[in-house]
This record gives C-alpha cells, sequence and structure tokens, in this order.
C-alpha cells in the first residue's frame, strides 16, 4: 500500500511567505531576480528566498543555521553568494561562506573549519573573484573585534564546480581594517514594499483546528487567528503562548486559550473572539482537547508528551531519566461543567518513557489510537546532540508501555497526527521531509519533503480534521489543504 498526497488549496498566501521577516535583501535586475535572508526567529534557521521579479514566484530557498548578513548574485553564473555568522556567546566570531545554485537549487558550504568565521559583506570583484569582508576570529583580548574586520580576496576559475570545505583558513587572511555593521533590514523592507506594497511576514503556525462550519483556527506567535473558508480573517486575538496551546469546545461555541507570564486560560468566543473568561491556576499548567470534545487543564508537563485526541490526560517525566515514568490522570472524574477550569488532578504511574533502558527519551508529539494505544514521536537524548536514528515514533501499549513497532530516523519530528478511518498517521520533520505511516505496523506509505510550488517548506502543525484530509501549519505562517 502507498499513500497519495495533493494540495488542494493554499491559505494565508502572499509574496515573500517563504524569506518572512526580511534582514537583507539584493537584486538581480540582468536576471529580474530578488534574494531575500530572513530573520532567524523562534529558534529557527534564517531562510534565504529567491524570487522572480516579475510575478514574485519563490525559485529557490535553502534555510541558514547562522543569520545572514550579506548576499550576492554572481555576474556571470546563475550562483548567488551567501555570507552567515554570529558570535557564539564565549569568544569565536563563527559563520559559513554558502553558494547557491539558481538553477538545481543545491548549496554548499566553502569553509574548510568546521566553526568558520563570520561573514559580514560580500562583493563580487568579477566572474572569478570574490571580496569577502570578515570579523575577527575571536574577541579574546581584542576589545576592537566588534569593530574591525579582515579583507579577503578568494579566486577561483569556475565557481560551479567549487568544491565544499575548499576555503582554507591561509585565504581568508587578509588585511584588518574598521568594517561597520550596518542593519540593512529596513531598506530590505523598502524594497519588498516597492515590488509588493501591503505584504507582512508572519511566524510559524503552532497549531490549527478546522470548525464544524469550515473556519479555522490557526495559532501563530502572539496571536490566535480565526480565518473564513474564503480565506479573509474573521477575527484575531492577542495571546502570550510559546507552546500554541488551544482547545475547542464545540457545546460551548467557544475556544480556550492558554497564556503564560502570568500562566492563564481565557475562554473566548468562536463568533467574534471577543474574551467570555478568564481563570487564573495558582500553578503552571497546560490546556488539552481531549477525546469527548471537552478542554481539560492538565498539569505542566503534559506539553512535552503532547497527546491529541485522548480519553486521558499523559504526563512526561521531567528531567528526563530511564528510570521516570509516563503518568496519566482522567478528566472524567472532572464534571463536565468545571472541566476548563479546574486542573485534573490524581495522576497514576502507568510505564517508564523510556521503553528502551539502554536510552534515555525525550518526548514529542503524538495521539491515543481509538483502541486506547499510544502513538507517539521522540527523540534520545544525547550529550552530542541528536544522533543517526535518534528520532522515532513508536507505537504503545497504554497498560505497560511495551513498543508494538518503532520507526527511527534522524530528524526530531515537529508534529503528528493520525487518520483513524484509514489506519495510518502523518508526521513532520524539522527538514521538512513529510512521512505517512502505517498505524497498524509502522510501515512507510509516503516519504517525500513537503513541497510548495518549487521550494520545499517546513510544516510545523498538522491536524487531520476527516477521512483522508490533512490541514498543514508551515513555518513561514501559511496553511495547506490537502488530500491523502
Amino acid at each position: 500500500m502507498t499513500s497519495t498526497f495533493h494540495i488542494e488549496r493554499r491559505f494565508a498566501d502572499r509574496p515573500f511567505a517563504e524569506a518572512g521577516d526580511p534582514a537583507v535583501a539584493v537584486t538581480d535586475e540582468r536576471r529580474a531576480l530578488l534574494a531575500v535572508a530572513g530573520l532567524a526567529r523562534h529558534g529557527r534557521p534564517a531562510p534565504v528566498a529567491v524570487y522572480r521579479t516579475g510575478d514574485l514566484a519563490c525559485v529557490a530557498l535553502l534555510r541558514s543555521g547562522y543569520p545572514v548578513h550579506a548576499l550576492a548574485f554572481h555576474p556571470e553564473l546563475p550562483l548567488l553568494a551567501i555570507g552567515t555568522g554570529r558570535y557564539d556567546g564565549g569568544h569565536s566570531f563563527e559563520g559559513e561562506l554558502l553558494l547557491l545554485d539558481l538553477e538545481s537549487g543545491a548549496h554548499v558550504s566553502l569553509f574548510e573549519d568546521w566553526t568558520g568565521r563570520e561573514v559580514l559583506g560580500l562583493e563580487w570583484l568579477d566572474g572569478q573573484s570574490l571580496r569577502l569582508l570578515l570579523a575577527p576570529p575571536d574577541d579574546w583580548q581584542d576589545r576592537a573585534a566588534w569593530q574591525d574586520g579582515h579583507r579577503a580576496v578568494l579566486h577561483r576559475p569556475d565557481w560551479r564546480t567549487v568544491a565544499p570545505g575548499s576555503v582554507t583558513p591561509a585565504e581568508l587572511a587578509g588585511p584588518r581594517l574598521p568594517v561597520p555593521r550596518p542593519d540593512g533590514a529596513e531598506a530590505a523592507r523598502r524594497l519588498l514594499d516597492d515590488l509588493h506594497g501591503g505584504w507582512a511576514p508572519r511566524g510559524p503556525v503552532s497549531a490549527v483546528e478546522e470548525l464544524p462550519d469550515g473556519r479555522l483556527l490557526v495559532a501563530l506567535p502572539g496571536v490566535l487567528e480565526c480565518r473564513t473558508p474564503s480565506d479573509a480573517v474573521a477575527w484575531s486575538a492577542e495571546r502570550v503562548d510559546r507552546a500554541g496551546e488551544f482547545a475547542v469546545a464545540p457545546e460551548r461555541q467557544s475556544v480556550f486559550v492558554r497564556s503564560a507570564g502570568p500562566c492563564s486560560v481565557t475562554e473566548l468566543s468562536l463568533a467574534d473572539g471577543s474574551r467570555l473568561a478568564q481563570y487564573q491556576p495558582r500553578r503552571n499548567t497546560g490546556l488539552l482537547a481531549c477525546a469527548d470534545g471537552l478542554p481539560v487543564i492538565a498539569p505542566f508537563w503534559h506539553r512535552d508528551l503532547r497527546i491529541r485526541h485522548s480519553r486521558l490526560v499523559y504526563t512526561s517525566p521531567h528531567p528526563p531519566r530511564p528510570d521516570r515514568w509516563v503518568a496519566t490522570a482522567d478528566p472524567s472524574r472532572l464534571p463536565a461543567a468545571e472541566r476548563p477550569f479546574r486542573t485534573v488532578g490524581r495522576l497514576e504511574q502507568r510505564f517508564p518513557l523510556s521503553w528502551d533502558p539502554t536510552e534515555t527519551h525525550l518526548p514529542g508529539p503524538g495521539v491515543e489510537l481509538p483502541d486506547g494505544d499510544l502513538l507517539h514521536a521522540g527523540t534520545v537524548h544525547h550529550g552530542q546532540g541528536l544522533q543517526p536514528g535518534g528520532s522515532f515514533v513508536v507505537r504503545r501499549d497504554p497498560s505497560d508501555g511495551t513498543p508494538r513497532w518503532a520507526f527511527r530516523t534522524d530528524r526530531p519530528a515537529l508534529a503528528l497526527d493520525a487518520d483513524f478511518d484509514r489506519g495510518i498517521a502523518h508526521v513532520a520533520y524539522d527538514d521538512a521531509e513529510l512521512v505517512t505511516l502505517s498505524a497498524t505496523d509502522g510501515t512507510v506509505l509516503r516519504r517525500a519533503p513537503l513541497t510548495v510550488g518549487r521550494v520545499t517548506t517546513v510544516a510545523t502543525a498538522l491536524t487531520v480534521p476527516g477521512p483522508g484530509r490533512l490541514l498543514i501549519g508551515t513555518a513561514d505562517g501559511r496553511l495547506l489543504a490537502c488530500t491523502t
């Protein structure tokens, strides 16, 4: 069996969605192209998107692990040089010099040293020579390192054949001179405004749900938004919620939103987003929509083991250790009228979070299946970061946590939901991969990057609103209505 996938409709689509809030932008008038580097927001990589200036279609996209400071189109070849970097918080200025092939979409990182250098400026002198302005390697006993820099010129006969890691530290040695650190964000915004006035960046979607009348509730940084089926904003409400948590109560025609600082739960009208009630618990808590359609306030740590459609509230241990246990609470013990504003209690230990005693597991998103089994993602805790095969999706017996099957991969899962009618689960990963698994045995039914137009897009939220359907919220704030 295989699974098909098709994007039927895009919501909140707009020019420059892929780039977000711009940090740097440059044009190539000869090719009628625009390159925009977005700000690194919410702990996510900084996007670099290339658009056609005629129709503003995105033709290439990469994501940088460092903030982007400089962009330069090659004068002859379909290449874009990208300078990145940051201060590491200790003494060093780290970064990369990236080269993006505009035809294939592939890119290479050119510095030999894995810590690299922070690139502050780029300029093509001709088809073979690229001039770099670099921050000093570190500020150890060097007070002028934040104002000065080094100038270096790289020569290559054919920049299309430059190998990764081929620029040595010796090539980056050059004269020291004052190097200003200008903020290019304002100039970038003006450039984008000239091409399309009224554009607006959006943050990543942390949660999305479909209401019975077809409206969509969307959690964005600082905002809960309600969009109509015609893609208009019906209403929006400010929130301060790092987890993007909300729970719909259909019979009350309202939605409950968790806010932090101080922790509170607010009830909003689904009709217009007006505030109906507010509750401030005595301790930090989470918010969960249960399988019975009623919301519940749950103990704080449920947000690490985020189980959707659950009849029970799951809490995960903290700090993570192999001997820590998953506990549950039964929300049905609370009267329905008290559910939204009273914290569920009486936790019962169920099973160790780590089913393998040789590993320490960190929890991720999941669902409770109709038979009560727990299907959730997670990663293996390791002192040197995520290792190959260190990310998993597992189906577990709810009585003792025994795994029925486990699917392993190398990247952490950001979102997960299941189509109960079809017996499948969709999993979104932080490298833009979207995987569909058989909920029965973990067989991979489909595995491919999520692609919108010509570029990959990272899914940050998944919801199955009905059989064969999938709603996806993306890192750039868009919503994709899909059939599977």
